[in-house]
């Protein structure tokens, strides 16, 4: 498989390992462009397009925020969906894409946090190798309400949909990407009763990462859709 180039658009807030996680999962060349911080989006579509795809990270804030930044990476977004780019979005990527094609998303009661297992919900080539039901870590209290229309569901558990397909575009709602270390920090720095962090905390264990281990394979999966398009 040639090695693609890929824009990581990196909504995260602040300094975060958010390139590096996904440099650690993809054999795509990434080129970061930290949004959230005022940096332009890339050229995408057009002969001008030096990318053969894009990811799009997870965030601290909520994708309906007021915010310059996610307003302007809208437009940006509806334009490539428009033109057949692949879209890949995690977590906040995952909301915010939907969002942008007309999806709904909605604030949760509580956090989803932790190794949880998620259920497939129909075939498709970005899951392809993963078990029917699997381990991922989340970390969200944001969900999508409504998917974008024509979009297909491709995984949920009892929070709610937690993988979707419209087009060339995709979204999961778990990090795949994740570490232990990403995830014990990102546990540590949530405003939950102590106990319950404990609680987290005590399952990021290197027999639950292993079993999440597969839900990484969404990356590969999508490099080789990439691919095969081309």
């Amino acid at each position: 498989m040639p090695v693609l180039d890929i824009a990581l658009i990196d909504a995260s807030i602040g300094e975060t390992p958010a390139q590096r996680n996904f440099e650690r999962v993809t054999e795509a060349a990434l080129t970061g462009f930290k949004v959230s911080e005022g940096a332009e989006p890339p050229t995408v579509t057009g002969p001008e397009a030096a990318f053969d795809a894009v990811i799009v990270t997870g965030s601290q804030c909520s994708v309906y925020e007021d915010r310059p930044w996610i307003h302007r990476l809208t437009e940006w977004a509806r334009e490539a969906h428009a033109a057949g780019v692949p879209l890949f979005g995690i977590c906040w990527g995952h909301q915010f894409l939907a969002q942008a094609l007309g999806g709904r998303i909605v604030a949760m009661d509580d956090y989803e946090l932790g190794y949880r297992a998620i259920t497939r919900t129909t075939e498709s080539r970005l899951l392809d190798g993963i078990p029917e039901t699997f381990v991922a870590f989340e970390t969200h209290s944001d969900r999508v309400y409504e998917l974008p229309e024509g979009a297909t569901r491709l995984a949920e558990n009892d929070v709610g949909i937690q993988a979707y397909r419209l087009g060339r575009t995709y979204g999961v709602q778990f990090h795949p990407e994740y570490d232990m270390e990403t995830a014990r920090k990102v546990t540590r720095g949530k405003d939950l009763p102590a106990e319950r962090i404990e609680s987290v905390l005590a399952e990021i264990t290197p027999e639950t990462f292993e079993k999440a281990r597969p839900a990484a394979r969404v990356f590969e999966n999508f490099e080789a859709i990439v691919t095969d398009a081309a």
